[in-house]
């Protein structure tokens, strides 16, 4: 069995961030603010908020530095948090490094493969929102992108389920790559809209299980909440949502 990439820590200018056998960014905290989300596609992930206020059980499929679990766990008192990571010395590197509070009856981390989880029968149906990030070590290319993954990832979804995931990749073959995990996406769901890119190559998708009815009034007064509620930008998210559907309709 390949052995799993070393974790560095680096520091510069008070954030912290997680290296894995390269000097490809994998997470970022800052120090002033561990439980805040540093890095813009990051705060991305949770663009499920402008069309829902709560969720029993949030998944994360992928640790990184522990942003988005550290996050909801502590935004969402009434949730249920899960991550998923195959590499052990990143979760120890997230406790002892970025501030990932132990186990209890709200949190789980699982050492294990994000298709093990999500293909796991007793999954199905019992996850409410699914956040992918899942790097390869060289932030190459989405380490699982399949149409046979996705599908499982939407098995894992009740009725009303929503995943956002990090499309992201080599700038030599980010948009080849974009494109095929956007075909895989809309096989396995009934609506997809994504993101104008961020830092070089990472474009945020989310995917419904259910397609929604979009009105951009009402997701703009949403964005307003979201804002004092969490600080994160939700307005640039309508933005660029309204930029999705002007590009899709030319």
């Amino acid at each position: 069995m390949e052995s799993a990439p070393a974790v560095t820590i680096q520091e510069y200018l008070g954030v912290r961030t997680l290296h894995l056998s390269s000097d490809a960014i994998q997470g970022a905290m800052r120090l002033a603010m561990p439980n805040q989300i540093e890095l813009e596609y990051v705060q991305q992930m949770m663009m499920w908020l402008l069309f829902r206020e709560q969720a029993a059980h949030i998944v994360q499929l992928g640790l990184g530095a522990a942003a988005l679990t550290k996050f909801c766990y502590y935004q969402f008192p009434q949730s249920r948090v899960t991550a998923v990571e195959l590499n052990p010395a990143v979760i120890t590197a997230c406790r002892q490094h970025f501030r990932l509070p132990p186990d209890d009856e709200r949190l789980q981390i699982l050492n294990m493969n994000a298709l093990d989880y999500v293909s796991d029968p007793a999954h199905a149906g019992h996850v409410d929102i699914l956040q992918v990030d899942l790097y390869d070590a060289a932030a190459e290319a989405p380490a699982l992108s399949s149409p046979a993954f996705y599908q499982a990832c939407a098995n894992t979804l009740g009725a009303d389920g929503m995943l956002t995931v990090n499309l992201f990749g080599n700038p030599r073959n980010y948009r080849q790559n974009c494109d095929a995990n956007i075909a895989a996406l809309e096989q396995a769901f009934d609506a997809v809209v994504w993101l104008p890119v961020v830092h070089d190559a990472n474009t945020i998708a989310l995917a419904f299980k259910q397609a929604p009815v979009v009105d951009f009034e009402a997701l703009y007064e949403r964005a307003l909440d979201i804002r004092m509620q969490t600080k994160l930008p939700a307005a640039k998210w309508v933005k660029g949502l309204q930029a999705w559907m002007a590009d899709v309709s030319a």
